[in-house]
């Protein structure tokens, strides 16, 4: 298959997600029965990112012109994780977009909408069968792609360090507030921390404000996203924090949905976001860049000198094709193998 094939294919499937079927519809509906966070409206988005993902404009950039077929085709075992919809998704296109075989070894949190997409997209293109395996175990890989936990990574850095492989841990996202942001940005901002409930290591969990930042502004830009508090394992954590926070006397702030807690740490709870004021842009900078390989991706309207990726507000959940977890390049990884 040639890399104009592959380009079409997905490209192919890029529409197929925008405009899907009863079949994906009826999938999309019924995965919230195996994964409670899979809920038919947070799938739907993850859907339609990817559908918005596979244009023909997009894969050109990503891929050019250099054909994989040269390169010799390997194994490439991938772990996926299963916190939010398709997150495993642009590993496998990485692998079948660089002619390897992808050999797949699905979360158990995700186990129903990942395999059918790829079922279509075999559908589009036949030649993709052979590059697509579905393992409940791992073996007679070349390399593999390992995305779990900080705790997962050293059962993975013993299994998989002898092959080429790239090992995910934990990460978080943060945003950098000037206190001059309108209700507009700060409802965009909404969508950096609770799409997918704020499972994801692109959704904000940190918010880094000047010392005299008032957050009433916050709170009214975020009303609309109210109804997380519908979902009943999101409302069980914020029901937990909040109690903690009660019974310890711990200073917090609360809107009904949103625990805010001022804390040096990066990783806040489920339905809790953590702040820490600042003096000047520069401190934050140097403390961002301190802490860079804990942080996914920073949300700022502001152009600093960061040692990770930054984007506009309501951008952390819409990366594109050449945005790599991590910052580490997979389609180059892949390519060199």
């Amino acid at each position: 298959m040639t890399l104009q094939q592959r380009k079409k294919a997905f490209s192919s499937l890029g529409e197929y997600l925008l405009a899907p079927d009863e079949k994906l519809d009826r999938i999309i509906y019924s995965a919230q029965f195996s994964n409670g966070w899979f809920t038919p409206e947070e799938t739907v988005k993850a859907v339609r990112a990817w559908g918005h993902a596979l244009n023909e404009k997009d894969l050109q950039i990503w891929l050019g012109d250099k054909d994989p077929a040269v390169f010799e085709k390997k194994k490439v075992g991938l772990v996926l994780a299963g916190n939010i919809p398709m997150v495993g998704f642009h590993d496998i296109v990485t692998v079948l977009a660089a002619g390897h075989t992808a050999m797949i070894k699905l979360s158990s949190q995700d186990k129903i909408l990942i395999p059918h997409i790829l079922q279509k997209l075999a559908e589009l293109d036949p030649d993709f069968q052979e590059q697509i395996v579905l393992v409940d175990r791992l073996e007679g890989f070349d390399a593999v792609i390992a995305t779990g936990s900080n705790n997962t990574s050293r059962y993975f850095d013993y299994y998989f360090g002898k092959v080429p492989n790239i090992i995910r841990k934990n990460r978080n996202s943060v945003a950098i507030l000037d206190g001059l942001e309108s209700k507009e940005d700060l409802g965009r901002l909404g969508e950096d921390i609770f799409r997918y409930f704020g499972l994801g290591c692109r959704n904000v969990s940190k918010l880094f404000v000047p010392e005299s930042y008032n957050f009433d502004l916050f709170f009214e830009a975020i009303q609309s996203f109210k109804s997380v508090g519908d979902n009943h394992k999101y409302n069980n954590n914020y029901d937990y924090n909040k109690s903690i926070y009660l019974v310890n006397r711990n200073d917090h702030l609360d809107n009904g949905f949103l625990l805010l807690k001022e804390d040096a740490s990066m990783t806040s709870p489920l339905a809790v976001l953590f702040y820490q004021r600042y003096k000047n842009l520069d401190e934050v900078t140097k403390h961002i860049n301190s802490v860079a390989d804990e942080i996914q991706v920073v949300v700022s309207q502001k152009q600093l000198n960061l040692a990770v990726p930054s984007v506009g507000f309501g951008k952390s959940q819409a990366p594109d094709l050449w945005d790599y977890a991590d910052g580490v390049n997979t389609l180059d990884f892949l390519r060199k193998l």
